[in-house]
């Protein structure tokens, strides 16, 4: 079982508010249209669909929308803004689907939420093993930050500072497992929230040779959804794999 259960039923009350804070909501507009040339007129399938926040305005694009989630809670939400999208409650490690995708898509760091290396390897084989002939697997991750790590095994770090709102990010880091165990502490205004976490962060070079792996090959690698460059200066990267050509 993925970190991804607990994840979502932790963050499904304020998830709206914080992928908004995050500025996730601002970008759902190139988040859809990068992946909309994948899968116009064709299906998609999201792998930690969460509260549709992507999946339904791609779905409003003419695309065929499902998904998967291990949050019963983030299921409701996403129940709660359309009934238009098929989704079901599973592990996105471990899934079969007779159907076949012309895009899979795992976005934000749902991947990371995948604790070992193993269940991140499963997840890009399901995931392939679901692709129609010509489909691609894209997922976005962040870029590690070396800094906070190199120097210690605990780090703590501003995540957002606003007239309303701090968010704290402390992370306890295993260097050999690639894990960070975290709490995010939420000020606002005269609440807090303490919302807990675990990640195994990957490097890009890594995922290339986990999709390797299950017979997948990069296709192309940006910066950002509104396609930018990726550079030695990106903090996160979108990275669109196919099937490898015999």
């Amino acid at each position: 079982m993925s970190d991804e259960l607990t994840y979502g039923e932790i963050y499904a009350p304020i998830y709206e508010e914080y992928t908004n804070l995050q500025g996730k909501v601002a970008e759902v507009d190139e988040t859809v249209a990068f992946l909309e040339r994948f899968c116009s007129g064709g299906s998609a399938l999201e792998l930690g669909i969460g509260d549709g926040r992507v999946a339904v305005p791609l779905s409003e694009r003419g695309a065929k929308v499902e998904g998967i989630d291990n949050s019963s809670s983030m299921l409701k939400l996403l129940a709660k803004r359309t009934d238009l999208i098929t989704a079901w409650q599973g592990d996105i490690a471990h899934f079969r689907s007779e159907q076949r995708y012309s895009v899979v898509y795992c976005v934000y760091f749902t991947f990371t939420l995948l604790f070992t290396r193993e269940a991140q390897i499963a997840c890009l084989r399901s995931a392939a093993d679901a692709l129609s002939h010509d489909g691609v697997v894209v997922i976005e991750l962040g870029v590690p930050g070396l800094d906070p790590l190199v120097g210690g095994r605990q780090t703590t770090k501003a995540r957002l500072v606003d007239h309303e709102n701090t968010i704290l990010n402390v992370a306890v880091h295993d260097p050999l497992k690639q894990n960070l165990v975290s709490t995010l502490v939420w000020f606002s205004g005269t609440s807090v929230r303490r919302l807990p976490q675990r990640v195994r962060y990957v490097y890009h070079q890594e995922l290339d040779t986990m999709a390797e792996c299950v017979g997948l090959e990069l296709a192309e690698r940006w910066g950002d959804w509104a396609r930018g460059a990726f550079t030695e200066r990106s903090d996160r990267h979108v990275s669109v794999y196919r099937r490898r050509s015999s």
